[in-house]
């Protein structure tokens, strides 16, 4: 049996250059960065080497790049650092419907300590309104937080726009670029943002590292306390394989940008058309005009996501029926939700995500596969109606 996998926005393998990189750090050359000795500075180079990698993909300057766990901590500290530190000023902040859980859930716990949080709709595209934006800063703003490119449907927001109308209202401006990372250009100079949330495990790096690009200037309070590390910004012993893992895939997402964009748009658009000129009654959520690459969000009518989910898992192909870090709900997708999609048509959604590692014929496998699972469903859903299930 063939093995696809098309759920390259849940998580990434990690690439053979990544991991040879990072193997003599957990045997050899395993010192703690923060140690004076010949094995310490030895680590401590490599994570500033790191360092560099990661803010060469971003444009950023190597100081501006703060070590994290992963893309969650890293949302977490933009929201919570800020919040904390301009609570004299005042407490309102600005989000959409359609964040990452890790932004939503934090907005929810500040809203219970007093905070107050507007969240933009989105039109049919999935995009939010710049109007609306500016129209919902107040003098008591003091954070804007937007997604670059949503986990589920794929869009990409107009980042640099909304980040200067932030600037000319004086209110600090985060963006969730997990999703972002090595597949959009992105270039934090010119977006003008002042924070961005990044993970490695979405670029062929190791899970459990991340980063926070913190803009010269911007003062947040720290979000973990204790030791030294992170420039006195993030207390913990440095994550040393995690974090070197980060910095050659970062390496290798800009020297093999354009080649993965192109590939993966490709086996993305083939994916597309496939399925839509192949099998009835199937819609694609959101635009594909400002569009994660690699991301396909389709509506089946009259039958359940889950249950393509799990036929396709028996032919070895894996997919997801929304963002992985919300697999196990029950609940409707938020971003579905927010698009407008029904409730019912909600429930009979799959994404696929292709990556670095896909071919054509893994597209064709699936397709061919996927036709006949659709049709199956959907005539025991036809027989199950007529019963009156």
């Amino acid at each position: 049996m063939r093995n696809v996998y098309l759920d390259y926005s849940a998580t990434t393998p990690v690439k053979e250059e990544v991991l040879k990189e990072m193997i003599p750090y957990f045997t050899e050359k395993f010192g703690n960065p923060s140690s004076l000795y010949d094995k310490g500075l030895e680590s401590k180079d490599a994570v500033t080497h790191a360092r560099e990698q990661v803010a060469d993909l971003i444009n950023a300057k190597p100081s501006e790049v703060y070590f994290t766990a992963g893309g969650t901590e890293s949302d977490n500290w933009a929201l919570f650092g800020t919040a904390e530190k301009l609570k004299s000023k005042g407490n309102h902040i600005i989000t959409t419907k359609i964040e990452h859980h890790a932004i939503l859930h934090s907005c929810a716990y500040l809203e219970k300590e007093g905070y107050e949080v507007t969240y933009l709709d989105i039109d049919k595209d999935g995009r939010i309104s710049l109007k609306q934006l500016e129209e919902a800063i107040t003098d008591k703003t003091i954070l804007i937080s937007i997604m670059l490119v949503n986990n589920e449907i794929g869009t990409v927001q107009p980042i640099k726009e909304a980040a200067a109308i932030a600037k000319k209202h004086g209110v600090l401006f985060h963006t969730d670029a997990v999703q972002g990372l090595g597949n959009v250009d992105i270039d934090v100079k010119d977006m003008g943002v002042d924070m961005m949330s990044m993970s490695s495990h979405k670029i062929y790096g190791p899970k459990g590292s991340g980063a926070l690009y913190i803009r010269k200037g911007v003062v947040i309070d720290n979000y973990l306390h204790g030791g030294a590390q992170e420039n006195r910004r993030r207390a913990g012993t440095e994550n040393l394989t995690g974090i070197v893992g980060f910095g050659k895939a970062a390496e290798l997402a800009k020297a093999n940008f354009k080649g993965h964009v192109e590939h993966c748009s490709s086996l993305r658009n083939y994916l597309k058309d496939r399925i839509i000129s192949e099998i009835p009654d199937t819609y694609v959520n959101g635009t594909m005009e400002n569009r994660h690459p690699g991301n396909l969000n389709i509506t089946f009518k009259y039958i359940e996501g889950e249950s393509i989910l799990l036929l396709l898992n028996q032919f070895g192909i894996s997919v997801s029926t929304g963002s992985a870090c919300s697999s196990t709900s029950l609940e409707p997708s938020h971003v579905l939700t927010a698009l407008g999609v029904p409730v019912e048509m909600i429930h009979g959604t799959v994404r696929f995500t292709v990556g670095d590692f896909t071919t054509k014929e893994d597209i064709d496998y699936v397709v061919d596969n996927l036709k006949k699972i659709v049709a199956r469903l959907r005539e025991i859903s036809s027989v199950n109606s007529k019963k009156g299930w």
